[in-house]
């Protein structure tokens, strides 16, 4: 396997950004560009271990940036391989050029979402883990964020683990019943697979109903406000969102195209959308507006 490298933090300046690596020579292409203040054998250092030192390159020999590095070893990382993570200061030039120096030196650039597509096949996560990592990034309530942690941490996953078990008791059971009815093997009636099968019915019923609650909380509420012009539809966005948001005039037909913002009302996500007042448009604008 390659060795891959991505940075991982936002576009953007900031105070902090990193350069993450993962793969089986991960530390032997750090080697090339890193100078740590306190050298030490690789074989010496342990996972869950901070270097202080700078980047170097290694073409000039001059130093590119002051930098803490976290070393991650197989199989206790985000992608239970090898890994690294390159924290320098925030600047896009100066990520980029970190960046540049790992590909130099020996890795490749890491496809969209590979670090966890690596967790995924490695068996770190399953895909139900994978897709609450993405949900956990772009939550936008504490209950979203809550809902997609119990993700992460198994819970989804243990219930399915569940049923998927008692299904295959249920089989088992079944099967050895028909194959050896020579053996003692507790014959299953049909009375115990119905109430087994009822019992995995309800089980896959309660675990559905979980489907709409979680789905509000992550997509949100859509809500429309509409009525005739100046009805008070802009102020009361306003009012919902503290702030102004919408232009409150008193010439009817301010508001020509919908304003769309999300407000957290008791932990839930809600789409507020303030629209076009609905009358007859008797000017240009408004008449391609309605069309």
């Amino acid at each position: 396997m390659s060795t891959i490298a991505a940075i991982s933090t936002a576009p953007g300046i900031g105070g902090i950004g990193i350069v993450r690596m993962s793969g089986e020579e991960c530390f032997k292409v750090l080697e090339k560009i890193f100078k740590a203040k306190n050298p030490e054998d690789i074989e010496n250092i342990k996972g869950y271990t901070i270097k202080y030192g700078n980047i170097i390159d290694p073409e000039t020999n001059k130093n590119v940036d002051e930098v803490l590095v976290s070393y991650f070893k197989k199989p206790k990382s985000y992608t239970t391989e090898n890994m690294c993570e390159i924290s320098s200061h925030g600047g896009i030039i100066v990520l980029k050029k970190i960046l540049e120096l790992c590909l130099k030196s020996g890795a490749r650039m890491a496809e969209p979402g590979e670090f966890t597509k690596l967790a995924f096949l490695n068996g770190r996560i399953d895909l139900s883990q994978v897709e609450s990592i993405i949900d956990i990034i772009n939550a936008k309530t504490d209950k979203e964020l809550k809902a997609s942690m119990n993700q992460l941490e198994g819970n989804l996953s243990r219930s399915l683990g569940k049923i998927k078990n008692q299904i295959l008791d249920l089989l088992v059971q079944i099967e050895a019943s028909i194959d050896y009815p020579e053996y003692d093997v507790e014959e299953v009636t049909e009375e115990n697979a119905r109430k087994s099968l009822k019992e995995i019915e309800d089980n896959i019923k309660n675990l559905y109903k979980t489907f709409e609650n979680g789905k509000i909380v992550k997509e949100g509420i859509k809500v429309a406000i509409i009525g005739r012009p100046n009805s008070g539809k802009s102020s009361l966005l306003n009012t919902i969102l503290n702030k102004d948001r919408a232009i409150v005039t008193e010439i009817e037909g301010t508001t020509r195209d919908t304003i769309e913002e999300f407000v957290s009302i008791k932990g839930i996500p809600f789409k507020i959308i303030d629209t076009a007042g609905i009358r007859d448009a008797d000017n240009e604008v408004e008449i391609i507006r309605n069309k």
